[in-house]
């Protein structure tokens, strides 16, 4: 699988209509990340129908009661059997502030069958943060996410982050920065049976939607295993789900690579243990290990195109 992040960009193509027409000019419009595929990003040119992407039996919502801006309760369970839209954001937040007016006219156009839910990320000025919603004229529940939230739903390292939810409270796609608003239409649409005029395809969560799923990845960014028989890439990978990064994460060398491609330091605990179980770190011989619990590799579906969005689940 493949997740990839580009949050600097925080501007977008303007969407005013359904315009499902305008599906291939979305798929360059994008500036963000989502969950799909290995390879579906390169097969994408020269693709004849968009794709989108959903999680093949994807993990249940984790559950929260919180109190809204409104003083009203807020809770994924009061929304059952809508498609449910949880975005992460914060008023100081450039591309969060671009995507609201559009996230506003997403839950006007399909108020009966969605629910969008914003949830307030480091931003303590309560004071700004009312006046925000009142003056986007935010139609959907505010309410701050504690931090205990945050770590269940990956610790949202980047913002915006939006988790789609189907009508059973299952996550079935993950995007991380500014996406076209006609992608989330899109998966709206998809998810309640609507018509559309994509293809939409599954894929296994190998730790782009829950970290915990690291261990289910065969390729990790970053990391070159091209150099490893199959049996040192099953040690590689044990030993990356089982030894810890010290960057400050908390988080597994598997799970530190997903969660941060950039982090220097997983990139050097997992190119050194490449290194010994090759023999071109410390050592002319090379490292003899045995396989405890080997990781199973990842089988994704067979690679199809993504539509620039990037729908996995």
């Amino acid at each position: 699988m493949t997740f990839t992040h580009n949050l600097e960009c925080a501007t977008k193509s303007h969407w005013r209509t359904p315009g499902l027409a305008a599906l291939f000019a979305l798929l360059n419009v994008a500036c963000g990340a989502s969950a799909q595929p290995n390879h579906a990003r390169q097969q994408e040119q020269g693709q004849a129908q968009p794709t989108i992407y959903f999680v093949r039996n994807p993990d249940p919502a984790p559950e929260f009661q919180l109190s809204g801006l409104d003083g009203k309760p807020i809770s994924l369970a009061a929304a059952r059997g809508k498609i449910i839209l949880l975005n992460f954001w914060a008023s100081w937040c450039g591309p969060c502030r671009a995507e609201v007016s559009d996230l506003v006219e997403l839950q006007e156009r399909y108020k009966d069958r969605l629910q969008v839910i914003g949830l307030i990320v480091d931003d303590d000025d309560m004071d700004a943060i009312h006046q925000f919603v009142k003056d986007f004229g935010i139609n959907y529940p505010v309410g701050v996410a504690p931090v205990e939230l945050r770590v269940q739903y990956g610790g949202i390292p980047a913002l915006p982050t939006s988790f789609v939810l189907d009508t059973q409270g299952r996550v079935v796609q993950k995007h991380v920065g500014l996406r076209d608003p006609a992608l989330y239409e899109i998966e709206i649409r998809a998810l309640l049976g609507l018509p559309t005029s994509v293809k939409v395809e599954t894929f296994e969560d190998t730790g782009e939607i829950f970290l915990k799923h690291a261990d289910r990845a065969s390729e990790l960014p970053g990391v070159d295993f091209s150099k490893l028989t199959s049996e040192q890439k099953k040690v590689a990978l044990h030993r990356f789900n089982a030894e810890s990064c010290n960057c400050g994460c908390t988080l597994t060398l598997a799970q530190c690579r997903i969660n941060d491609s950039a982090c220097q330091v997983s990139k050097t605990l997992t190119a050194k243990i490449i290194g010994e179980l090759t023999g071109t770190h410390g050592s002319s011989q090379p490292a003899k290990s045995t396989l405890a619990a080997p990781a199973q590799p990842n089988a994704p579906a067979s690679p199809a195109l993504p539509a620039r969005p990037n729908a996995g689940p």
